[in-house]
């Protein structure tokens, strides 16, 4: 998959139903974001939200943002047939 660097991190775009936007991503991915290991995208009325999710062994992690849990977040938070992507944050080396 692509990869891009964001704010000073490199992230691996490893889901895209052919929405993402990495000028819209850098618009909108601030530093609230630093500390989360995936970013989630979707459009919603053509806006795009973004959430942070951990990896289930990070030690913050909870139930509502641990990436185990996407599958349950697409089907309870997006709206139908949404258009979603969903970046990894890459390990420095």
């Amino acid at each position: 998959m692509q990869q891009f660097d964001i704010n000073g991190n490199s992230y691996e775009l490893i889901e895209d139903d052919s929405c993402f936007s990495i000028e819209q991503v850098r618009d909108y991915l601030t530093g609230f974001f630093e500390p989360f290991d995936y970013i989630f995208g979707d459009y919603s009325g053509d806006k795009i939200r973004l959430k942070g999710f951990y990896e289930s062994s990070h030690k913050n992690v909870k139930k509502y943002n641990d990436i185990k849990y996407l599958d349950f977040y697409k089907k309870n938070y997006c709206n139908i047939g949404a258009k979603t992507f969903l970046l990894k944050k890459l390990q420095k080396k």
